[in-house]
């Protein structure tokens, strides 16, 4: 069955490579532009306007969400921290009314971030899990989601992505964590027994289509790799991974100086797993922090 795929973030890392996959799965794409439109595969809105051409949205029969401004920067800066907000929240909240007004009510499929759960420590979280904490990331997420709910009070389909940090060599952070490791400079961050949840790009951009597809899916999904592994696991699967070893520490203080707003998700801790995706039938190509690195890093 051919759907009609609205995306909002489709010129962006993640969007450009699910867009690649939908289209060679056999559906339509627009995406949502904040430019004149230059075909019909596009359709320009100013979600900060509340701008958006109700049509395409009504023949729309799944809409994605994935625009947001880039996580990294400087998280020192009260701008950064604004627009981090902003661009998820505005936008998510604009196309779940959109979908709330029309007719058809498409599914919509709303990115989002695991920050949502907070610090757990080593206890397994699953999407029942409860969210904990006050971080930036943490209180962006939940009102990332809450954004999300007019769709789903009015009737569609809602899924929800809390996604772990996608790691390819092409795209942050592992691009980054990657050319550090090279140049002999990779370190364990603290003692390294908090748990990185993390998944390769090809395991989220296959649920994602997944999801899109699955037409029974709602709720919260974790788009994470089945085994979470530690800050210290990853360090040295990457250092194995690049012929490189790494034997630096970066101190917690150090951390929390330079990280500022970011540190909690540095030195916190989310024993991730993704038991709604599995359940809803996805079969993970890369299951643990190896698997991952090896497909990043191809």
């Amino acid at each position: 069955m051919t759907l009609t795929v609205l995306i909002a973030g489709a010129s962006g890392f993640l969007g450009t490579h699910l867009g690649r996959e939908l289209t060679d799965r056999g559906h339509d794409l627009v995406a949502l532009v904040r430019r004149p439109a230059t075909s019909p595969s596009e359709s320009t809105w100013d979600p900060y306007a509340g701008v958006y051409d109700r049509g395409v949205v009504e023949r729309a029969d799944v809409v994605v969400n994935l625009a947001g401004a880039p996580t990294i920067g400087n998280p020192h800066s009260g701008r950064w921290a604004r627009e981090l907000r902003e661009s998820r929240v505005t936008t998510t909240r604009v196309l779940a009314t959109a979908i709330a007004g029309s007719e058809r009510k498409p599914a919509f499929v709303a990115g989002n971030a695991i920050a949502w759960y907070g610090d757990h420590g080593e206890q397994v979280v699953t999407e029942e899990s409860p969210s904990v904490g006050d971080s930036l990331l943490t209180q962006v997420s939940r009102e990332w989601q809450d954004a999300a709910e007019p769709a789903a009070a009015a009737g569609a389909r809602l899924c929800v992505l809390r996604t772990a940090p996608v790691m390819d060599r092409r795209g942050a952070p592992l691009k980054q964590l990657r050319l550090l490791t090279r140049l002999g400079l990779g370190a364990r961050l603290g003692d390294g027994r908090q748990r990185m949840a993390m998944i390769s790009l090809r395991d989220w951009v296959g649920g994602v289509a997944h999801l899109i597809e699955h037409e029974a899916a709602a709720g919260p999904f974790n788009l994470c790799c089945p085994q979470t592994p530690t800050n210290a696991e990853f360090t040295q699967a990457l250092a194995r991974a690049t012929h490189r070893k790494a034997v630096l520490v970066a101190p917690r203080f150090a951390i929390r100086a330079a990280a500022g707003r970011l540190a909690p998700e540095a030195l916190g801790s989310i024993n991730l797993r993704p038991a709604a995706l599995e359940e809803a039938g996805y079969r993970f190509r890369d299951r643990t922090v190896d698997d991952v690195l090896r497909a990043g890093l191809t």
